[in-house]
């Protein structure tokens, strides 16, 4: 790394702040985040033991079940190890590469995510409105060509991210006010036209949240005109029910990704705010979606109390 006019010449190394004018409680707010990761940890590999060797749950919504939970504990594997190393250790430098290879593998996961709630919609949307076609339609064979194209879509997009920031040189700084490598806080650090980076990144998160969002409002919105129309209220109640805990995901997801997408570019934001907003989404997802799911779906619930349970007092 060469200093030159000002700027930092390939720098091999950068620093994460954290949360710039929070840096005195840093040590206290590495806690509730620790703890939001341990949560995650836990709730997601239960589901990814609970889901394969339950055959019950050998079902297209299930299957994406797992691939979201694989995706959750694969955003916290990216983020929360360099992020409590900062709080807590003051740890703030990082090798450049590696903070370009964090930020794709957080972006890549948030647009799997994204993917497989879109097809977790479209599941549900045929399991109602056309539940004689389901087994016919969603084949093991349509499941895995949809989890490779969202997979794909995901790594081609975000993976041009740091390939175009690797052609700047000049820097302006090497201070990464954040507390992960994010896009927008790294093309901040680059010195020249960066309008290119700032519209690929527009465009590949309207290409894939954007998208996503749309078509997951849709399915949910011919879902529940089909619901209102069936003549038994057991028959609605039952079909609700099941729907309940994707809404729920769906809309933790996309408000929360959409306000800390806008209020970054576009918002008057505190930086602290945005930041603490930005992990939150996250970190609160991967959480929640465990305890969500394993709350409204029986088969789940039933076999995480024969785990925890001892057999004689589950056969009371």
């Amino acid at each position: 790394m060469g200093l030159y006019n000002n700027s930092f010449v390939d720098p091999s190394t950068v620093t994460l702040v954290g949360i710039p004018g929070l840096e005195h409680l840093h040590f206290w707010i590495g806690f509730p985040f620790c703890f939001l990761c341990i949560v995650a940890l836990l709730g997601n590999v239960l589901l990814l033991i609970i889901i394969p060797i339950e055959r019950s749950l050998h079902q297209p919504m299930y299957i994406f079940l797992a691939i979201l939970a694989a995706t959750d504990l694969g955003i916290c594997a990216a983020i929360a190890p360099k992020m409590l190393a900062i709080f807590w250790f003051r740890a703030c430098t990082m090798a450049f590469d590696a903070c370009l290879t964090q930020l794709f593998f957080i972006h890549a996961l948030q647009g799997m995510e994204s993917g497989i709630l879109l097809a977790m919609a479209f599941d549900r949307y045929v399991a109602i409105c056309d539940p004689l076609r389901h087994s016919t339609i969603l084949t093991p064979t349509i499941l895995s060509r949809m989890i490779l194209v969202v997979s794909m879509r995901a790594v081609v997009l975000v993976g041009l991210l740091p390939l175009l920031i690797k052609r700047f040189h000049f820097f302006h700084t090497t201070v990464i006010a954040h507390s992960y490598c994010e896009h927008m806080a790294v093309v901040k650090l680059l010195s020249g036209n960066v309008q290119t980076n700032k519209s690929f990144g527009l465009f590949v998160a309207f290409a894939i949240l954007g998208f996503d969002m749309v078509f997951v409002l849709v399915s949910y919105s011919l879902i529940i005109w089909t619901v209102f129309h069936l003549p038994q209220k057991e028959a609605r109640l039952k079909a609700l029910n099941t729907c309940t805990a994707h809404i729920f995901v769906f809309l933790e997801f996309y408000v929360l990704a959409f306000f800390s997408f806008f209020s970054h570019r576009f918002g008057h934001v505190a930086p602290f705010a945005h930041i603490l907003l930005s992990t939150l989404y996250l970190l609160v997802p991967p959480a929640l979606n465990p305890i969500v799911y394993g709350v409204k779906t029986k088969e789940i619930r039933v076999k995480v109390l024969r785990i925890f349970t001892p057999k004689d007092s589950f056969l009371k």
